[in-house]
Order: structure tokens, then sequence, then C-alpha cells
């Protein structure tokens, strides 16, 4: 306990004595030996644990936590050690202020599960997140992470980077608070970027800031709280730099950035103006050249996207395709009635903490990631039926083959134009995808405004290189404002993180609770309930064959589940199946939605002679802890006619 505390007084009394007496330099061995002598660094190795394996992760069950509210997902402390030859930024989070949302909040009875705090933060390639914290107006962040501000490359002998070197890595440390509530509904609070470089002047490498986070989308002007964080260096600057040398660089890069960001605005405007005099009819179409993010800040939307490499996590396009469809879908929340929809493209971080967001957010990552596998991806921005505005991803194919993937649902549609020019006998291809019209497509390095005669998606010709048919923006002019050419206002993109649940426990839970609201449901209409284990084990043939065809296209294994179902049904029994699809892992919202069902309901309030019902979950887990879970109900029975 209190380790940094005992190891100061130490070094104090240890300066006391041994300096006193002639001036002489105290060594780090001195130090170190006065330790030693008063069994501190014995204390200390006791407490750290090396773990020399990643793999090693011992299956023990978690224990009851002692708190009120429970962790969902158990940190996992990554054990690392101290690399002397690399600095570090120790961020300190030492509790929240002012979070005036909840003055009201009552508090929460023991035993109780009350709405949570969680933190999550990136900074150059590394991803942290806190322990969640009860939500309260003062809330009890006491949490420290170890940023690692710069690596020693080969070449430089892997010396130690000094204060001016460090000046110039401007990324912000970007932090993304998430509220959880009682039924596992996370929200977005405040999205900040935190300037960290105030350390490199302060006094002793250790500075105190209070951050005032600001909420998202409508509320991108109101404080949502205030957060007090204690940044300090690791190891220590041998040389701080003055504050008026940090002011002039922060001045310098804020005045770069925003001449780059000018003269883009100009283009842009010149580039519209242009777009509308080939047609009037062209100010209708949907070409979106900015958008807001969470903070309500205007980006040039290709800055939303660049080549996202998943490391092991993901194998193919197909797979990524699907893991971003299991990500929850919900419109940015609008207050009040109206109607309209709200513009907010998140960043990939708050995106991903959160584990659900917009379309937009979806077709973002989408790209971003089929980008990541080397094929020429797109988004496209336009309507669906009724109207109503829609983006989604095209990618084209060497031989120009165009297809169409939705990020919401991992379905991919080929796209062949319709020739409205042809013979009418002439067949023409039925258009199976959603979409109606398109306004523009862009990536990372291109931007093309549709100027054929009609925006239907139908009669639309995908090539871009046609200058009559696409109206391009300059590439200059995009990497000007977009990385890798320019320090962008939009973060670098995070790395995506692995699943932290278990598919085996997690598909247990979700089971046995479908069984007991199975076995209260009919007891309320007065059933009795016999579970038949060999049938419910039966269906997880199906349940894996299913997810199998979202994540591939390819079914496989149908025969043998169908057979295998024949044998466990005798002669003169009707069996009954209803598989379901979720991505949240709540199995009481899950039951209601499948009893809205008619098949599902009919399976669940089957009456009749030897009526045996069987359940199977299985949950498939994706990259940040986002899961597919499949759900089948089933029943047996005598038909008696």
């Amino acid at each position: 306990m209190d380790v940094h505390g005992r190891i100061r007084e130490v070094l104090a009394e240890t300066i006391r004595e041994e300096l006193a007496p002639e001036h002489q330099q105290l060594s780090t061995e001195d130090l170190i030996k006065a330790l030693r002598q008063r069994g501190i660094i014995d204390d200390v190795m006791k407490e750290l644990k090396f773990v020399t394996d990643g793999n090693e992760k011992e299956r023990t069950s978690a224990p009851k936590p002692s708190t009120h509210f429970i962790d969902r997902e158990p940190p996992v402390l990554k054990k690392t050690n101290i690399d002397p030859t690399r600095r570090y930024l120790y961020l300190q989070v030492l509790g929240g202020k002012a979070f005036l949302e909840h003055l009201q909040e009552p508090e929460p009875l023991p035993g109780q599960i009350c709405s949570t705090f969680t933190l999550c933060l990136h900074f150059r390639n590394q991803r942290f997140r806190s322990k969640p914290v009860a939500c309260a107006c003062d809330p009890d962040f006491r949490d420290g992470f170890l940023l690692e501000v710069h690596k020693g490359s080969l070449g430089d002998g892997s010396k130690m980077v000094d204060a001016t070197t460090m000046l110039s890595i401007c990324d912000p440390v970007h932090m993304v608070l998430i509220k959880t509530d009682t039924f596992g509904e996370t929200t977005l609070v405040a999205s900040y970027f935190l300037e960290w470089r105030s350390v490199l002047a302060a006094e002793n490498g250790i500075t105190n800031v209070a951050v005032e986070l600001l909420g998202v989308g409508t509320e991108s002007k109101v404080s949502a709280g205030v957060l007090n964080i204690r940044l300090e260096m690791y190891p220590q600057l041998d040389k701080m730099l003055s504050p008026e040398v940090i002011n002039t660089q922060f001045a310098l890069e804020r005045q770069k950035t925003a001449e780059k960001e000018r003269l883009f605005l100009v283009y842009a405007k010149q580039w519209w103006r242009e777009y509308l005099q080939i047609r009037p009819t062209h100010s209708t179409r949907l070409v979106k050249i900015f958008a807001q993010d969470e903070n309500g800040v205007n980006h040039p939307v290709c800055s939303y996207i660049r080549p996202l490499r998943a490391g092991r996590l993901l194998d193919t396009p197909r797979q990524a395709a699907r893991f971003v469809s299991v990500l929850g879908y919900e419109r940015a929340p609008v207050i009040g009635g109206g109607g309209g929809k709200q513009e907010q493209w998140c960043t990939l971080l708050a995106f991903l903490c959160r584990n659900k967001g917009d379309c937009e957010d979806h077709a973002n990552l989408l790209c971003s990631l089929l980008l990541g596998f080397g094929l020429e991806a797109f988004v496209c921005v336009g309507t669906k039926g009724k109207g109503v505005p829609h983006s989604w991803v095209m990618t084209l194919g060497t031989d120009g083959a165009v297809t169409f993937w939705e990020s919401l649902t991992g379905h991919r549609y080929i796209h062949r134009p319709i020739k409205p020019d042809d013979p009418p006998l002439v067949e023409q291809p039925k258009p199976l995808y959603p979409y109606r019209t398109i306004g523009c497509v862009f990536n990372h390095q291109k931007f093309f405004g549709n100027c054929q005669p009609s925006d239907a998606v139908e009669v639309c010709v995908f090539d871009l290189h046609d200058g009559s048919k696409w109206k391009p923006m300059s590439g200059e002019a995009i990497k000007s404002v977009c990385p890798p050419g320019s320090t962008s206002s939009v973060p670098p993109f995070p790395p995506l993180c692995d699943s932290t649940i278990d598919a085996a426990i997690a598909s247990n839970e979700i089971e046995l609770q479908l069984r007991l609201l199975v076995s209260e449901h009919r007891k309320d209409l007065g059933l009795s309930t016999v579970w038949d284990d060999h049938l419910s084990y039966l269906l997880s043939p199906a349940l894996a064959a299913y997810e199998l065809e979202r994540a591939t296209s390819i079914s496989a294994g149908n025969e043998e589940f169908q057979d295998a179902v024949r044998r466990a049904v005798p002669d003169g029994h009707t069996f009954k199946g209803f598989p379901i699809h979720f991505v949240y892992r709540n199995a009481r919202r899950a039951f209601a939605t499948c009893l809205r069902s008619p098949f599902c309901e009919e399976i669940i309030c089957c009456t009749g002679d030897q009526v045996r019902l069987a359940v199977r979950v299985r949950v498939f887990a994706y990259p940040e802890s986002a899961c597919a879970v499949w759900i089948m109900f089933a029943c047996k029975y005598r038909s008696v006619l």
C-alpha cells in the first residue's frame, strides 16, 4: 500500500542523513541500498507478479466483487516491465467534480447494480480503460495509466529523447467517457483531447490539470463535468523547456492547421460552385464534403477514413464486414421532436468504446478495414427507400466489378447498371440492394461528386475516371487536410482490441436465464415445462452454420443437423425450431423480442402430449467485445389430430 509515499519518505531521510556531513553526490545505488536496508524493495518485489507468457491465462472463476456495482468486464491487468531507455508519461486521474447531471443520483442500496462511468484512453497506438466507477456528481476516479511517449529506435542507439524532441510529438491523449446504465446500455458522455506537453515545462516534471469535459452532439457547448488529472514524466527530464517555447509551438501548430483548413475550405467552395453549374438539380444531391464529429467540429469527410489493419483479429474482408455489422446501430440522439436527423460522425475511439453508432460510423469503419485488406473501397453517401439519407460501402474490382457492402447487416450486393437506352426486349438486371440515389463517393485520398444525368443508383455507372460522370476533387487538396500528408484535426486511429468476453461462459449464462424465463412464462399460463438436454445440444450445429454463413456467405452442415433431428424426434411426433439473432447479451430483452414473433411464441407456449422443450444459445465473440448472439428455441410433441 502507498509504496510511492514510503519510498519518498525513505529517500528524504537518506538524503538528510547522508548529505549532512559532507555535501557528496548520492548515486542511484546509494538510494536503492537505503531502500533495501529498510526492506521496502523486498516488500514491493513480493507484491509484483511477473508473467512470462501472455497466453497463461488462469481460468479461475472471478470472485464476487465487494462493491455495489458489478464490473461487467473484469480488468485484465497487463504486467509491464518498464524499459529504462523509453520515455513514459504517467497520467493519473484523481477524481471528478461537477457532473451535475448526476446531482440527484440516489445512493445505491447495497447489492444493487448502479450506473457506472468508464474512461477510455488512446495515445500513440496504446489503449487503456479505467475501472468503472459509480455515477455521481463527484465520481471517485482513482486510476493511473503509463503511456509510452517515445520508443528508442535502433538507429539512435536507444538514447533517451529530450524535451525538445518530445515537443514535436503532437499526438494528443484522446479521452472518451462512457456511461453504462443498469441494463448494460452505453452512452457517450464526453470526448476530450488532452494536450499533455505542458508537463515538459512543469517544475519537477509534474503538473496538475483540471480538465473540463464538454458534452457531445447537441450538448457540445455544455459542461459535462471536470476531471482532475496529474501528469508526470518518467524518467524525469534533465532539462525543462520554458512555458514560452511550448506556447509558441502550440500557436504555430494551430496556425498551420488553421491555414490548411482555410485553404481547403476555399477550394471546396470553388469546387461546389463548379459542380452546381453543371446542372441546377445538383443542389438537391447528397454531396457531403464536411461532417461534424461528436464535439460538433467540422472535418472534411475524407479525414474520417484511413487504412486500418486489424492485426490477427480479423482474417478476411467478409469477416471484417461481419464484425462491423455486429456493432450496435443507434441514430445520434436528438433532444425533442421534429424528426430531424442529428448529424454526428463519431471519431473511431468513441464509436468503438460505446460499441454502437450510426450508419456513417459503421460505413467509415468498414471502408477503413477493407482498405487495410488492400481493396479499393469507398464510402457512398445517398438515400435508401422513402428518401432516408444513408451511407454504405462500395469496392471496385480490378476487372471493373462493383460490389456494395451494407455495413449494418454485412450483406454484399453485386451492382450491374440498368441501361435505359437499350431496346425494351433486352433483359435488364433486377437490383436487389435497398439503395435509391447516390450523391458522392469518397475514401482517404479521393472524393467524387456524381454528375450523371440521374442520381438513381440502378442506372449509375461507376467509372470514376470518367470526368463527365464523376467530378473529382484534387488529390493534393485532400492530402493537405488528411493524413498522412498532414497533421489532421481528426485523431489518429486506435488499434482494435481483442474481445474480453468468454464466449462459452456468456453462452451458458444466457441459456440458463432463458430457461428460467421460459419456465416462468409457461407457469403463468398454467403449463409445466420439461427440458430435453439432448435435443438442446443437437441445435448447436445449426447455430454455428448460421454464423458461418453470415461471416463467409457459405452455408454448410445442414444435412447432418436435419439427420440428427430426425433421429431425435420419434415417429408421430412434430418438431418445431426457431432461430433468432441479436447483437446484445441481455437475456430478458431478447426473450421479450422472441415473444413478439408468432412462430417463437407458438414454440414457447406449446401445448400437447409429451411436450419437450429445448433452447440453445451460442455467443460468437468479435474484436472490441462485440458479439453475435444466436438463440434457437425448439419443441417436440406428439401430434394428436
